[in-house]
């Protein structure tokens, strides 16, 4: 496998620059003085700010944006074989390097590299244990899949032995990966397109927390089924966390919600109560994130009060129970949930948070997730009162036309909901102009484009 040397910097292209982890690593290459080109189909607001910075990017997928210039070419999973930009690459022989092992190879230069995994809650939780590292003056590098204001975006580059970035495990990316430290928040089937199945699944996650060398540590969701069978035998030291589960090395006791939902609870170590803290997050899912960054913490040896401090400043990351704005007297939310687990958690919140009548805005993302957690979708959302439904975001999918976002209504209505199901964001938007009334909460929801109809709400 080719190597980057970090000491005699070269030249990378991107294809798909302007992807949010792609972007994050384009950027950390620049500042350490590559040369850095990337291509993308559209221009957008990541692209604007890596163009702002000097790196070069062009529009459009083409065989002539690969020249002999290039020493290297980095390309997510989401490209495929047939790409021109892959074609030209393999005719003028230049190495080639998926996302996932160029983000491996920027791991090995640092002593401390945390890695956080899991299903759901990755980008909420490695934020959370960014602003602890911020707060604690510890300087790290970090790599987070969305937008953190603390940083100005979703990379930062320190300059210290700590680097803090996502785990994901679509297409076993994560096992690319040199992790010192990492956390597992849960385990879930997900990603049907790529795994078989859950066991499939687990089998991964004790692949990567394999990865941990012996002077290393995991944490890990004491509430994962079956957890022991990821961490037994491992080398390294194996620390538990939990919010239900009173035997676990990190526990969290007399929990709380004030009415925004934010939590409040005691921290329990090995059962010996130790502080209380306050979030400004929502959810019973975030106090678990949470916990799993005190267990981290501990490690580092940072202290209560640096920590309520990064606490009390995380306000949640982009399209994570984001406040959008208020129209009409309704209130509108933007949430990044696109697995029915990461949907009940969010809606569950939503229902402690003031309103009438709250109606939640979906679009499924990818026609194999829809079609492999169809009922799931529909129990997840019918915690809402009243559900629109948008067309499927295919993503990286073509339609195979035996699966729509009617299928999702379907369902609802067996169970009894109220579903509203349009074609185009213009019809929804005017929908919900006319349907909605002071006092009700709205949530869009969904990891495609869907948050572009609040957007557009609050400037109608």
């Amino acid at each position: 496998m080719y190597k980057i040397d970090f000491n005699h910097p070269c030249h990378v292209h991107f294809i798909g620059i302007g992807g949010i982890s792609m972007s994050g690593f384009a950027e950390l290459l620049h500042s350490f003085g590559f040369t850095v080109t990337g291509s993308d189909w559209h221009e957008s607001k990541i692209t604007d700010h890596l163009e702002s910075l000097g790196i070069q990017v062009v529009y459009g997928q083409k065989a002539e944006n690969i020249t002999d210039s290039i020493d290297l070419v980095v390309y997510t999973a989401a490209v495929k074989s047939d790409n021109p930009e892959i074609v030209r690459a393999k005719e003028l022989e230049i190495p080639m390097m998926e996302r996932a092992a160029m983000v491996g190879q920027v791991m090995k230069n640092y002593s401390s590299a945390i890695a956080i995994s899991g299903t759901h809650g990755k980008t909420t939780t490695t934020s959370i244990a960014s602003h602890v590292f911020l707060e604690a003056d510890l300087d790290p590098t970090i790599s987070v899949g969305g937008i953190l204001p603390a940083i100005g975006g979703n990379i930062r580059v320190g300059h210290s032995e700590h680097f803090i970035t996502e785990a994901c495990e679509y297409t076993n990316s994560f096992l690319k990966f040199f992790p010192t430290v990492g956390i597992i928040l849960n385990i879930e089937e997900d990603h049907m397109d790529f795994f078989k199945d859950l066991a499939d699944i687990r089998h991964s996650f004790r692949r990567f927390a394999e990865l941990i060398p012996a002077h290393g540590t995991w944490i890990i969701n004491r509430d994962i089924d079956d957890y022991q069978e990821i961490t037994e035998g491992l080398s390294c030291k194996v620390i538990t966390y939990s919010v239900d589960k009173e035997d676990a090395d990190f526990t969290a006791k007399n929990i709380s919600f004030d009415n925004e939902c934010h939590g409040s609870f005691d921290l329990y170590v090995n059962g010996e109560k130790k502080e209380h803290y306050h979030l400004n997050v929502v959810g019973l899912h975030n106090v678990s994130n949470t916990l799993a960054c005190l267990a981290l913490a501990s490690l580092y040896g940072i202290g209560s009060d640096t920590i309520q401090r990064a606490l009390t400043a995380f306000h949640g990351t982009d399209r994570r129970f984001e406040l959008k704005g208020v129209k009409n007297g309704f209130t509108i939310i933007d949430d990044y949930a696109h697995h029915p687990t990461e949907i009940a958690a969010t809606l569950k919140a939503a229902r402690n948070y003031p309103h009438k009548t709250l109606w939640c805005a979906f679009q499924p993302h990818t026609y194999t997730r829809t079609r492999a957690f169809l009922k799931d979708f529909a129990s997840s959302l019918a915690l809402a009162d009243k559900v629109i439904l948008a067309d499927i975001y295919a993503a990286r999918e073509k339609d195979p036309g035996d699966i729509s976002s009617q299928n999702i209504a379907d369902e609802l209505k067996k169970l009894g909901k109220e579903v509203f199901y349009f074609h185009s964001f213009d019809e929804i938007e005017k929908f919900i102009l006319e349907n909605l009334v002071h006092g009700d909460l709205l949530i869009t929801m969904g990891a495609g484009n869907i948050v572009e109809i609040g957007e557009n709400i609050l400037k109608a």
